[in-house]
């Protein structure tokens, strides 16, 4: 990737989304932010999933910057730059979670504008940042739909396997009701099929149906089923900088170029 000298003046924000588990969304949002960080654009990394597997995945779990984790940025008042922490990597921030965050599905639910508390976290962000992605947990409560209302756009990882067509009807029903009451410009970044085996013929009919769903706003990149994206979180280090000549960390490295691409056209 060639790197891109001229940032937009306004951060462009991207949820990472899928009720469903295991899809690939943290992998997705790590990879891909490590990538365009490395191409020297600035990037925020947002977790605001209890599990913190997005903390993990940089190597800051049990990391908070000055005002806390992501929990204390939504249930409390403080400055937005008090909630980011620098990582390990070149370019790349993280605000940060931990288990506490549980607790603020329940807390929120009385605060008002409750759905707008992220919201008003990351958009003073956004003059820092050329990119801001937020790891979504795996369900459509008050956090996703925090990230949701926050959000330009959805970035959506489908896993190829049959079950992960059901329940997008759901999300997509999801995203019309947030965009009718709550974040009219919100888009679709892309649909991101993700653990690809291409020798069953399956993951071939999921990608087949999802296209022709999707049409265009399914990118062109696949991710392949690739051991050493399972292997990267363990040690703390993104898959493009663990094993950047795997065919997962070539694949993420493609998809941050079609991003970029997508966005210049």
């Amino acid at each position: 990737m060639t790197e891109n000298s001229q940032s937009p003046s306004r951060g462009r924000i991207v949820a990472v989304t899928n009720q469903k588990g295991g899809v690939g969304k943290t992998t997705t949002a790590l990879n891909v932010a490590t990538s365009l960080a490395l191409a020297g654009q600035r990037v925020l990394l947002v977790d605001v999933d209890p599990q913190g597997n997005l903390t993990s995945g940089v190597g800051l779990k049990g990391g908070r910057a000055p005002g806390g984790t992501s929990y204390e940025a939504l249930v409390t008042d403080g400055p937005p730059d008090a909630f980011v922490l620098p990582t390990p990597f070149d370019n790349l921030s993280l605000m940060p979670a931990d288990r506490n965050l549980t607790g603020a599905e329940i807390e929120l639910v009385t605060m008002p504008e409750r759905e707008r508390r992220l919201q008003r976290v990351l958009d003073p962000l956004r003059v820092r940042f050329d990119h801001i992605f937020i790891d979504c947990p795996p369900s459509l409560g008050l956090l996703t739909l925090n990230a949701l209302v926050a959000a330009d756009a959805v970035l959506i990882p489908l896993h190829c396997e049959y079950f992960a067509l059901e329940g997008l009807a759901e999300l997509v029903g999801t995203l019309r009701r947030v965009r009718s009451a709550l974040n009219p410009a919100l888009d679709i970044e892309g649909v991101l099929l993700t653990m690809y085996d291409d020798r069953t013929n399956l993951g071939q009919l999921v990608a087949r149906d999802v296209r022709e769903f999707f049409k265009d706003k399914v990118f062109n990149t696949i991710i392949p089923r690739n051991v050493r994206l399972g292997e990267a979180p363990s040690h703390g280090i993104p898959c493009v900088v663990y094993d950047a000549k795997s065919r997962g960390a070539a694949a993420y490295v493609a998809l941050a170029n079609e991003l970029l691409a997508r966005r210049a056209a």
